[in-house]
């Protein structure tokens, strides 16, 4: 079947315009209040729902509400987050004052893919997380809130880079090629950017974590989605305005141990007669200020909020951080009676980035420490101004002055993001609801890096001709999505509904790039990185580097529909099927079909254990895809010959493959959920099979043509386990204690492969480019580091290796790694055995303190800055040397063993949070005040001698010499490297100002 997206699209639409009409019933309005039943207190944002259908409305700030109903409406449900939900008949009412219990979030409403549900009668494996439990502090990833949050969600920035991106992955590794992170959705609006959502705006995150929830988004949901829903506006009595501001104090707390000065000469190292703590020069105290201002409020059927925030970071590292302001519009409202609801929602954010130089920090560890800053200061005669006044130690491999690196040079970006989406929803019946969405986002970068001809790091300054460098790169993304479906919902029973959901999906991705590289400027008296038309490059343009890239329309189309069906409220079914087609995909193959289903029984209201108020069983099995990240992959490639004669004529280099398909993910789950009282506990078990990666692989000339071309292959498997506990320790009228844990763990088998054996994460030079750290076998576990082990040192400083296999001789060079008869092991693995974190919250009066601890166990991590200054090797003495505890004395020679991998488990205090309530007469212009004092990574307990413990889930190979980190292709199979252009540490302290009026 071929994809003709007009004709559906056109149709699709069509369908959706006949069914928006107007139909009028008479109804009526309910009025009254909701409050808490132990304190009367009123319970803000409470929800109360005509049942079986989806009209609905929440309270104010007095606890009240008023709901126009239909005639035939017959009971009302109120519903609160920590409390039982309640129904009532409404008969003849008019006014319904309703009080509700604390509970323990058994009727909380989840949203899902297209809905929402009953958490009790979800069948899947799906965590929801609030504002309120979020972490706290100078967020600037909105990943980060989730970071120890959810069993099986892998959240980690090492180093805590304020431009770095977190390293995002649930349960473990989906694919070994594009799309290994989750899918995300923000107010339903699927794939929007995680980056354009302030962290002050979000007011819950939903977690779809196995494959019978993530089925309903097909080809996009093999790797997790994570649902966003940001803050909405409330009824109330005018508008209300909410500010928070935060100043944040950063320090690098831990740096890899090098030697003093006086230590280094004593060593043997060159001595150029200064004193100079490289760290120190090229660090700082990072000041941050957050400032968010919120307006909302409502008047009749219609709600707003409006919200502006302003965030300047400042990074540990000195030229890095960012200054961006975001803006975020929610509209809702509801007309014609009610039946039509309309739902806007749009963001806009500007961050202006100054990327600095991570080199710095890595010249900062090696630079000889007693070099100067500035030429002027050399023991020697020095051509200062030839190097923009710093001193360089000339003739070196690898070695750059830090403080030069960050002074003079320039790396800066911008970015831009537009995101808006509308939702017009229209009830047909009190039953039946007809909806439609569009959305639009477009996203625009800018980035620049400037080497003037003064700058030996990448500016070629001690080059006679050609100085100086000037790259350019600009990228638009931009994608349309629009949606109709149908959701019909019904009581079929006095304790049994039914919810059916169907309908439509079109969006369309495109993707264009441009890159320009120059250099060979006149001098260093301007900026000539505004002045390109100064490059003598024009004049020999075979040293300009220009590029661009434009994709083809990418469009993905989708058919889905879901039943959910609850029987005698304890017995729950839920079944889902998206068939779903990609333009990336081969001609002969773009469909797929995605199935779902899941069960769940509330055991305990058959067996009616005494105290026990949930014990439900539930199993899921779920069917997910992952599409290919490039386009055009299925299609042929041919390249320009040019022959000696002049001819000009192309030649076939990748063959095509018409029948391309998806990725494709099997995942069983089962799930067992207890609550009794104050404890409450969640247990999931999975088995999942990847197969079909999108690979390139060695094939037939004879048949294709060419050696070369895209293919379906491999198998991948994933077993865990993850377990939430929480319980309520206290729970009185003054005080209130609560803690949970969470703990998850996996392991990954890669069970068939291109290569039944590779090597991979070359460790780099200088000295040990032949060096490959992560051996892959078919059949075994993934993350496994490989290499000899170390066993002492011998008489002339090279290392001693053991003789594994015991034949006698050791064979422990690289280039035999594979080799059978080889003394090479696994020395670790970098994926952790168990990960969790341990929330503590505890309020008294108007204080509350929230600690957060975090930690993970059994994973490696190889120390490269070990592998190659620990040694004291005698032609090194111009680099410091790494001082460890783990330093073997007399080892003279580099090479790689045992002695540099690591064991990394850690358990840190990651974030502590203190703060104060101020309350307020009634009528007063404040309504609230909250002051709090946050630290992050207050401490962290582990015998890694690197600058951070954390996993290092992906690697993205060596640079040496000034050469560039590809971040764009990151290699999932290659876990546990810690390389040295890592980001360090820092301790955070945060003030922060909550105020409401």
């Amino acid at each position: 079947m071929k994809l003709n997206i007009n004709s559906m699209t056109r149709g699709g639409l069509l369908v959706l315009a006949l069914l928006l009409c107007n139909f009028t019933f008479a109804q009526r309005t309910i009025t009254g209040t909701v409050t808490d039943a132990e304190t009367g207190e009123p319970l803000i944002g409470a929800n109360i729902l005509v049942v079986g259908s989806s009209t609905g409305t929440i309270t104010d700030f007095d606890g009240a509400y008023s709901l126009n109903v239909s005639e035939n409406a017959k009971e009302l449900e109120f519903s609160y987050t920590g409390y039982s939900s309640q129904r009532v008949e409404i008969g003849s009412q008019t006014k319904i004052d309703v009080t509700l219990s604390a509970g323990q979030q058994l009727e909380e409403v989840v949203v899902v893919g297209y809905g929402s549900q009953k958490e009790k009668e979800i069948t899947s494996a799906v965590t929801s997380v609030s504002a309120e439990d979020f972490n706290q502090g100078p967020i600037t990833d909105p990943s980060q809130l989730l970071q120890g949050k959810v069993a099986g969600l892998q959240v980690y920035n090492r180093g805590g880079d304020p431009n770095g991106q977190s390293v995002i992955r649930l349960r473990g590794i989906s694919t070994v090629g594009a799309n290994t992170e989750p899918l995300v959705v923000v107010d339903g609006i699927i794939g929007a950017s995680l980056d354009n959502v302030d962290p002050n705006d979000i007011e819950n995150v939903t977690v779809l974590k196995d494959g019978s929830a993530a089925a309903i988004y097909g080809s996009r949901g093999s790797s997790g989605v994570i649902l966003v829903t940001t803050r909405s506006g409330s009824q109330s009595k005018g508008v209300e305005f909410s500010y928070n501001g935060q100043t944040a104090a950063s320090t690098a707390f831990n740096s890899v141990p090098v030697m003093s000065p006086d230590e280094f000469v004593a060593a043997g190292g060159t001595d150029l007669g200064s004193q100079t703590d490289w760290i120190d020069e090229v660090t700082r105290v990072g000041i941050s200020n957050v400032h968010s201002l919120s307006a909302s409020g409502g008047s009749g059927n219609t709600t707003y909020r409006v919200s502006g925030n302003y965030r300047n970071v400042d990074g540990i590292l000195k030229n890095s951080g960012f200054e961006q302001f975001n803006g975020r519009v929610n509209l809702s409202t509801k007309a014609f009676n009610e039946k039509v609801s309309i739902d806007f929602n749009s963001s806009f954010t500007n961050r202006n980035s100054d990327f600095g130089f991570n080199e710095a920090l890595r010249y900062g560890v090696l630079y000889n420490p007693t070099a100067p800053v500035l030429g002027a200061n050399a023991p020697f005669p020095f051509a200062s101004e030839q190097y923009g006044g710093f001193f360089e130690t000339l003739g070196l491999f690898d070695s750059f002055n830090p403080v030069s690196i960050i002074e003079q040079n320039r790396n800066q970006g911008q970015r831009t993001e537009v995101t808006y989406g509308a939702r017009v929803g229209y009830d047909i019946t009190p039953n039946l609801e007809i909806a439609g969405r569009v959305a639009n986002q477009k996203t625009t970068v800018a980035n620049e890096e400037y080497y003037p001809t003064t700058s030996l790091f990448r500016g070629n300054a001690t080059s006679p001709t050609r100085k100086g460098l000037a790259e350019f790169y600009d990228e638009i993304t931009s994608f349309q999505l629009f949606e109709g479906y149908l959701t019909y919902v019904a009581d079929v029973g006095s304790r049994s509904n039914l919810r059916v959901t169907g309908g439509y999906s079109y969006q369309q991705n495109n993707f264009e790039s441009k890159f320009l590289s120059l250099g060979d400027f006149p001098d260093n008296t301007l900026d000539f990185g505004n002045l390109i038309q100064t490059s003598q490059d024009l004049q020999n343009a075979g040293f300009i580097q220009a590029n661009s890239a434009v994709s083809p329309d990418e469009k993905i189309i989708a058919f889905f529909a879901r039943a959910n069906m609850t029987i005698d409220d304890a017995i729950f079914l839920n079944a889902s099927v998206r068939r779903e087609g990609s333009t990336k995909l081969g001609a002969d193959n773009r469909w797929g079909i995605f199935p779902a289903l899941g069960v769940g029984v509330d055991v305990n209201r058959y067996l009616d254990i005494n105290n026990v108020d949930l014990l439900k069983v539930r199993v899921g099995y779920g069917v997910t895809g992952a599409l290919p990240g490039p386009n055009g992959l299925s299609q042929p490639i041919r390249q320009v010959v040019n022959g000696d004669d002049g001819s000009v004529s192309t030649e076939l280099v990748r063959a095509a493959n018409p029948d391309l398909k998806w990725e494709e993910k099997g995942e069983l789950n089962l799930g067992v959920e207890f609550t009794m009282g104050r404890f409450n506990a969640t247990l999931d078990l999975y088995d999942r099979n990847i197969q079909d990666f999108i690979l390139e692989r060695t094939v037939d000339v004879a048949v294709f043509g060419t050696d070369r071309r895209f293919e379906n292959a491999g198998l991948l498997t994933t077993q865990g386990a993850e377990l939430t506990l929480g319980y309520d320790v206290v729970r009185k009228d003054n005080m209130i204690w609560n803690t949970g844990l969470i703990l998850s763990t996996y392991k990954t088998t890669l069970e068939e492969y291109v290569v039944p054996e590779e090597q991979r994460a070359n460790l780099g030079a200088p000295g040990q480019n032949g060096t490959n750290m992560v051996v892959i076998r078919e059949g075994q576990e993934i993350g496994q580091i490989w290499g000899p082990v170390f066993e002492g040192v011998g008489e002339d400083g090279s290392p001693i290796l053991q003789d594994i296999n015991g034949d006698g001789q050791v064979i422990g060079d690289q280039g035999n790694a594979l080799n059978p008869d080889a003394d090479f092991t696994t020395l670790g693995n970098g994926i952790p055995d168990l990960e969790f974190g341990w929330t503590n919250q505890l309020s008294f009066g108007d204080w509350s303190v929230n600690a957060f601890f975090r930690g993970a166990l059994g994973h490696s991590l190889v120390n490269t800055f070990r592998a190659f200054y620990e040694p004291r090797i005698s032609s090194q003495t111009s680099y410091n040397f790494v001082n460890t505890e783990l330093a073997e004395p007399g080892l003279t020679s580099a090479q790689f063993s045992s002695l540099y991998v690591e064991e990394a488990d850690f358990f840190k205090l990651d974030n502590l949070t203190i703060s104060r309530r101020f309350s307020f007469e009634k009528g007063s212009a404040i309504r609230g005040l909250t002051v709090s004092l946050t630290g992050q990574n207050l401490f962290v307990l582990t015998n890694y001698t690197g600058t951070d413990p954390e996993p290092s889930l992906v690697d993205y190979g060596s640079s040496d010499n000034g050469g560039e980190v590809d971040f764009s292709n990151p290699d999932v199979l290659s876990p546990g490297i810690d390389r040295r252009y890592s980001y360090f540490a820092s301790r955070t302290f945060t003030l922060g100002v909550n105020l409401n009026f």
